[in-house]
């Protein structure tokens, strides 16, 4: 089974979690939940529940702010879990404890958006906490029953408790945010010895402790190799493993392969396990290598390839061992050892209706229309596109339709529109997930409706071919249709609108993430309707595989 029909399996497991649990008996507690009552007034109501949580808002201050309007998520403590805080750290009362850090408690139960258990996705919500750290999600058993966890801390007892100006869920514990780097995380976990000896030897021991004040800096991700994981290689110490790798002798110089070694196993960017599944390839501190992505049944693979016929197989994460939050990242624990591989040029067959800020909107991602407005030419509103800013192309458009719209046969039902040509945004730009150095066929998969012809450029060259977005293929058999540059991209008999087309060939330099351009040509102007961009290695087949409309492959002729 081929990755785009595993991440649908993957969300429809997710998805009957969700419904077990919401059809689960909890532990509620009796209370008003209309929109009359305020965060801060719930807790009121109930002091014999919540007079502790209460007074934790009311010495730090919180209490009148979360009585206000707004629209929050707030993870409320039982007066239980706030006492087992309070004995674990000594703590004899609210009063007594130090108020800072009861700020930054109070801060790391609360997010500034409204987040039902409906949107809890496998790994981190899709908001940061007001502390400035994400809380990651689960589902798991508690005494026999079924219930969400948050932080691998806490088990929520009541949820989806509406506010005033809010949602609140009830957890048992309370949420302690990360207080270490990287570096001390990893250090502070004996299973991890070697790897950690490893990060000092080479430097990036320091690279991982840092807290940058820049937050396009700030975030890595570490897949973490343990003790057992080296050992089944062969590598019992730090010894062996700088005996097997360290060429030079000297593991700080970036030119030696344990050095190589570590920084192929760190990420730029906050990468948790519900990031990492959406996209093939992750760039990593290794220049122009990738680490490969792959998820099989419930696994998150890495690095397994098939090469001249052999199968290589990869390694697997650990899910109950990684998501582990620092203050500068996430790490995860990988169950084998692995080393950067030479990449042949691999396919990218790239859904362009797949970027962050659209999977961040559970509610509308796969689901439903939504606009990117540009309010200003300085607003970015999607991080991975760009336009020309003019008043006539200020939204960028995410639709999404079922049968009988013009979405009927898109991938996954979705694709994005733009504002395209005269008296229009005169270029569109974006940017691709990593793509492997190599030569390869760019093929553009659009819906056709309005007449707009444009220029295709790849990190500023030119296409050989022009595109008409109105242009339909001709008839012909799939092998005639792609000597003359055409193509189904997708399974349905009747395509209606959506076409293929090649627009040239390109060598793309240096591996990573790479620009794709379309310029205004002077033709026409009007909605474009882009649903995929394919870039295929020259010597593979390009015709197969085709995609079905929920995300899967087909290899059929």
């Amino acid at each position: 089974m081929k990755k785009y029909n595993i991440i649908l399996q993957f969300s429809l497991v997710l998805s009957l979690i969700s419904l077990w649990l919401t059809n689960c008996k909890k532990t509620d507690y009796p209370s008003a939940t209309t929109t009359e009552v305020n965060i801060t007034g719930l807790l009121d109501a109930q002091p014999d529940s919540f007079s502790l949580f209460r007074e934790i808002l009311e010495v730090t201050g919180t209490a009148s702010f979360l009585n206000a309007y707004g629209a929050y998520t707030a993870f409320i403590v039982t007066n239980q879990g706030v006492q087992r805080w309070m004995d674990s750290t000594g703590v004899s009362s609210i009063g007594s404890a130090d108020v800072n850090h009861l700020k930054n408690l109070v801060r790391f139960h609360l997010l500034e958006d409204t987040i039902t258990t409906g949107a809890f996705t496998d790994g981190k919500l899709k908001t940061a906490t007001m502390y400035g750290q994400y809380l990651i999600t689960g589902a798991g058993i508690v005494n026999g029953a079924a219930s969400y966890t948050v932080n691998r801390q806490a088990n929520i007892i009541s949820s989806n408790r509406r506010m005033g100006n809010g949602i609140v869920h009830v957890i048992d514990r309370m949420l302690l945010p990360a207080a270490r780097t990287l570096a001390q995380e990893l250090e502070s976990n004996a299973d991890f010895s070697i790897f950690v000896q490893a990060l000092k030897e080479t430097g990036y021991y320091d690279t991982l402790n840092k807290v940058e004040t820049d937050t396009s800096k700030l975030w890595k991700t570490v897949i973490a190799e343990s003790n057992q994981a080296l050992a089944d290689s062969g590598y019992n110490s730090y010894a062996d493993l700088k005996a097997k790798y360290s060429q030079t002798g000297n593991p700080s110089s970036p030119g030696d392969s344990l050095n190589m070694y570590i920084a192929y196993h760190i990420m730029r960017g906050l990468h948790y396990l519900g990031d990492i599944i959406n996209f093939t390839t992750q760039l990593t501190l290794l220049p122009e290598e990738v680490i490969s992505i792959d998820l099989q049944d419930q696994d998150i693979v890495l690095n397994e390839s098939e090469f001249n016929g052999a199968l290589e197989r990869g390694v697997k994460l650990i899910r109950s061992e990684s998501d582990n939050s620092a203050t500068n990242g996430v790490w995860h624990s990988v169950n084998a050892h692995t080393m950067a591989k030479y990449r042949r040029p691999q396919a990218l067959y790239w859904d362009v209706a797949t970027f962050p800020e659209i999977m961040n909107q559970p509610a509308y991602f796969r689901r439903a229309w939504l606009g990117f407005n540009r309010a200003a030419e300085s607003d970015k509103p999607v991080a991975s596109i760009d336009w020309e800013y003019i008043s006539a192309s200020r939204t960028l458009n995410y639709e999404y339709g079922t049968s009988g719209s013009i979405n009927t046969n898109s991938v996954f039902g979705d694709h994005v529109m733009l504002q395209f040509g005269n008296n229009r945004a005169k270029w569109w730009q974006f940017t691709t997930p990593a793509i492997i150095k190599g030569r390869y066929k760019v093929w553009i998969c659009y819906v056709a409706q309005h007449s707009v012809g444009a220029n295709v450029l790849i990190n500023g060259i030119q296409m050989q071919r022009p595109i008409n977005f109105n242009e339909f293929m001709p008839a012909g058999t799939p092998e005639e249709l792609e000597s003359i540059g055409w193509k189904s991209y997708i399974t349905a008999s009747d395509r209606w609108r959506h076409n293929s087309r090649l627009v040239g060939i390109v060598d793309i330099a240096t591996t990573g993430n790479q620009q794709v351009r379309f310029e205004w040509n002077g033709s026409g102007g009007r909605e474009c309707r882009i649903d995929m961009i394919h870039f295929i290695p020259v010597d593979d087949n390009q015709i197969l595989p085709r995609f079905n409309r929920d995300g899967s492959m087909s290899f059929e002729p």
